[in-house]
């Protein structure tokens, strides 16, 4: 079924009152989850509220924390969220990624000690929408087996590049598994089988059964062994710039609390021939003649704002069952 984008927002608003946040932070959360499943990641959206409540109703997310600044040399800074909500901290640090980026040309803040900020993604479009080249990434409760393994060791710690562009900022928004958990437990909700393989079953054979593949707890990075490298190494960033805690000691808690994040920015040279350059290679890829006829190639970000655009002429698609869980909240 479809929502109209602002009563899919105010519901969300009127139970974030009702758990002890400030209209202020429940003005600015309920924006970013209603903008979440109006831009199509409805499993960082509606579909995702009841847990991040439940969350709020444990104590690991503070509604009333703030962050705080622990260093500073330059334009790079570390702050603690002080388990404030992942999604408030998030917008921070980016924020502030902006401001030292526009001062300096180049920024980096390292956050530890945060919630899960929801979609990754948001905040390549808030760098984007500054005007200025961002780059974020996250660690996450160990969810990815290791190439090689058969544990989770990893986590899928999604990674967002995004590069501003008058007719459409392109933002890649990714986790290192080839499907989210988000987007496996859509797949399992729906009982629809995934297009591409996207982990092992219990045999150990490539699956396109998201519920198997939840089953075994056995993902599949990107790239193989590429993308269990790239995890590693974004655990180890993200971990040693913001001094917090790694998959390691997140997943020691049993609940992705406490997780830490990096939000990098460059300010670009804002000339013409940048935005031509930019157009070149957008045009240049979309050279590629479609693999299916009436197919289309589409660089990172342009589906989003034809869902989006979608979205606010016709609805909100929901999951009926779940919109019903939050009207009761």
């Amino acid at each position: 079924m479809r929502i109209p984008f602002e009563k899919l927002q105010s519901e969300f608003n009127r139970v974030l009152l009702s758990l002890g946040f400030s209209a202020e932070k429940a003005e600015v959360c309920a924006a970013i989850f209603a903008g979440n499943s109006r831009d199509g990641v409805y499993t960082h959206g509606l579909n995702r509220f009841p847990t991040f409540v439940d969350f709020v109703k444990k104590g690991l997310v503070k509604p009333g924390a703030e962050p705080t600044k622990e260093s500073a040399f330059g334009s790079l800074e570390q702050w603690n969220g002080n388990l404030g909500p992942g999604i408030l901290n998030a917008r921070f640090c980016m924020a502030r990624a902006i401001e030292l980026a526009k001062e300096n040309g180049i920024s980096c803040v390292a956050l530890k000690n945060t919630n899960h900020w929801m979609r990754a993604g948001a905040y390549g479009w808030q760098a984007a929408e500054a005007g200025l080249i961002g780059l974020c990434f996250t660690n996450t409760i160990a969810n990815l087996p290791p190439w090689g393994g058969a544990e989770p060791r990893l986590g899928n710690n999604p990674l967002v590049i995004a590069v501003p562009r008058a007719a459409g900022h392109v933002v890649l928004d990714m986790a290192i598994s080839q499907y989210s958990v988000g987007k496996l437990n859509l797949y399992k909700s729906n009982k629809r089988e995934l297009p591409l393989p996207g982990g092992y079953n219990a045999e150990g054979n490539l699956s396109t059964d998201a519920a198997a593949i939840l089953a075994s707890q056995r993902l599949l990075p990107i790239g193989f062994w590429k993308g269990s490298g790239l995890s590693l190494v974004l655990d180890l960033l993200a971990t040693v710039l913001s001094q917090g805690q790694s998959t390691a000691k997140i997943t020691q808690s049993e609940h992705e609390s406490g997780v830490s994040q990096v939000f990098i920015c460059i300010k670009p040279d804002s000339s013409p021939h940048t935005a031509a350059l930019i157009e070149e290679i957008i045009a240049y890829t979309k050279t590629s003649r479609p693999e299916h006829e009436g197919g289309a190639i589409a660089y990172p970000g342009e589906n989003t704002l034809r869902t989006r655009e979608q979205s606010l002429k016709d609805g909100v698609l929901v999951d009926e069952e779940i919109w019903g869980k939050v009207l009761g909240l």
